[in-house]
C-alpha cells in the first residue's frame, strides 16, 4: 500500500512538472515575435522578397513587404516606419544591401526587438554608407548617376553579374526589368542613431556575393555584434536561397524576445 501510494505521488509529481513545463513552453511561444517587416534594397522592389514571405507565411507569420521609393535615406526610413505603425505586436527587422541603412535608422522603433541584415550596408550613428564603406576603404565604383541624380542598374547582362549572378540568366532579365533606381544622394545621408547598439542582430553573409565582397560584409556584422551566418550565395539571397533566408528569419524571430 505504501509503495503504491509513493508510486501514485511520483506519478502526480511527473504529471505537475510536466504540466508546468508544457505551461512555460507555451508561454515562451506566445512571445514569439509575430510579425516579420521586409525592407529591399536598390535596384530592387518589394516582390523580390516573395519567395522568402511564402515560407515565412506557411510557418505563421505576418510578413509584410515595404515599397521602398529610393528617393532618399529619410523617404525610405519613412515608408518603413509606416509599415511598422500597422503592426499589431512586436516585429523583426528584416534588410537586405541598402536597407541595411534603413533598419538601422527605422529599427529605432519601439516595436522593433530584432534586426536582420542579409549582404547589407550598416552606417553607424552619425554615418551615412559611403562614410561606412570607406572606413573599410571599400569606395562605391561603377556608380554614376544620370541627369537626375538617379544611379540605375537596368543592363541585363550588368543586373545579372552585380545582383544575381547565381540565378539563372532568364530570371535575372526578369528582375532586371522591373529594377528601381537609387538617388545617389541617398548614399550620402547619416544615420542619426544605429538601432543595433541596443537591439539584437543577425547578418547573413553571402559568400559569392559581386555586389558587397564577404569580407566588407563580415566587417559590418562584426561591429554591429550581429549573430553571424554564411551563405554561398550571390547578392540577392532571398531569390536564389529563399528556404535558407526564411530558415535564419525563423530562427532570428524564435531568438528574440
Amino acid at each position: 500500500m505504501r509503495d503504491r501510494l509513493i508510486t501514485c505521488m511520483q506519478k502526480g509529481v511527473l504529471l505537475l512538472s510536466l504540466m508546468t513545463s508544457l505551461s512555460v513552453s507555451g508561454h515562451a511561444q506566445e512571445l514569439n515575435i509575430k510579425n516579420i517587416v521586409l525592407v529591399h534594397g536598390a535596384f530592387t522592389d518589394g516582390s523580390s522578397w516573395s519567395s522568402v514571405t511564402s515560407l515565412l507565411q506557411s510557418k505563421g507569420y505576418h510578413v509584410t513587404a515595404v515599397q521602398n521609393p529610393l528617393t532618399s535615406l529619410k523617404d525610405d526610413v519613412a515608408a518603413t516606419e509606416r509599415v511598422l505603425a500597422r503592426q499589431k505586436g512586436d516585429v523583426l527587422l528584416v534588410g537586405h544591401s541598402w536597407a541595411g541603412a534603413v533598419i538601422t535608422q527605422a529599427g529605432n522603433a519601439p516595436n522593433v526587438k530584432g534586426l536582420v541584415y542579409l549582404s547589407a550596408l550598416i552606417p553607424d550613428s552619425g554615418e551615412s554608407v559611403s562614410d561606412a564603406l570607406a572606413r573599410y576603404h571599400a569606395p562605391m565604383e561603377g556608380m554614376t548617376a544620370d541627369k537626375d541624380g538617379l544611379i540605375w542598374l537596368d543592363n541585363p547582362d550588368a543586373f545579372h553579374h552585380v545582383m544575381a549572378n547565381d540565378i539563372p540568366l532568364k530570371h535575372a532579365q526578369i528582375l532586371a526589368a522591373a529594377q528601381q533606381p537609387i538617388a545617389a544622394s541617398a548614399f550620402t545621408e547619416k544615420v542619426t542613431q544605429a538601432a543595433w547598439h541596443h537591439k539584437p542582430a543577425w547578418y547573413l553573409i553571402t559568400e559569392n556575393d559581386n555586389a558587397l565582397n564577404a569580407s566588407v560584409q563580415a566587417n559590418f556584422a562584426r561591429d554591429a555584434r550581429a549573430h553571424i551566418s554564411r551563405l554561398h550565395s550571390g547578392h540577392m539571397s532571398m531569390v536564389s536561397h529563399p528556404q535558407e533566408v526564411a530558415t535564419l528569419i525563423d530562427t532570428a524571430a524564435r531568438h528574440t524576445q
